[in-house]
């Protein structure tokens, strides 16, 4: 879990540094800030939504992710959590929920996420985290000054996530390969273009409600998958 650890720090030393810019920024800098931050998110949702190797499999998982996610309205438990977390720090930023939905996405939804956690879990040094740890770091810093503190707290489903993979590493190891990994990193790339979207107030697509899809894409690659 070291790897996890570090990664969580970092995350955190980040959007203090973050926060730090984010008080001393004229608001048109900001929002400037907050634009380029939507382009690069839409831009590595692209990037990771092109590894798909199965189409079928990728409208299948958003799809019916999206009607499960609806059905347990993830949306309204994740908007109570983050209000709730909001109302503890005190905090006024209306971007919170924003913040925190899009860093995690950020954070989680690549390979390397994956292929760290299995890394560690498998014993092994924890290499892929430790450089994923650098990059979410210099990235946070930046999310942090557009979003606000609700990048510091995405660390808390960070943790849950990425921890609990390297946990059950072991006995997910049997059942991930190649393909299972690519399509579920092109699964969160399109959830991440849907973030995008909302970030630069294009439409507003309601993406948490379409992370059931992320477990979706797993069973529809264990049965149907070549």
């Amino acid at each position: 879990m070291w790897g996890t650890l570090i990664n969580v720090g970092a995350v955190i030393i980040g959007s203090i540094i973050g926060l730090i810019f984010h008080a001393r920024i004229p608001k048109k800098y900001i929002s400037i800030i907050f634009q380029g931050i939507g382009l690069f998110t839409l831009f590595v949702g692209i990037a990771m939504a092109l590894k798909t190797e199965n189409y079928l499999i990728l409208v299948f998982s958003v799809v019916l992710g999206a009607i499960w996610g609806t059905w347990w309205n993830i949306e309204l438990r994740i908007q109570r959590f983050s209000d709730w977390t909001k109302s503890k720090v005190k905090s006024d930023n209306h971007k919170f929920s924003e913040g925190l939905i899009s860093a995690f996405l950020l954070y989680c939804m690549g390979s390397m996420t994956i292929l760290g956690a299995f890394e560690e879990g498998l014993g092994n040094p924890p290499n892929l985290l430790l450089a994923k740890s650098l990059m979410d770091g210099i990235s946070s810093i930046a999310l942090a000054a557009g979003l606000g503190a609700g990048v510091m707290f995405s660390v808390i489903p960070l943790f849950i996530y990425q921890g609990g993979l390297t946990l059950f590493a072991r006995v997910l190891n049997e059942q991930m390969n190649e393909l299972m990994i690519n399509e579920l990193s092109a699964v969160g790339g399109l959830l991440l273009v849907g973030m995008g979207l909302n970030i630069l107030e294009i439409t507003k697509i309601k993406v948490v409600n379409m992370l059931p899809a992320l477990l979706v894409v797993i069973v529809l690659v264990y049965f149907f998958g070549r």
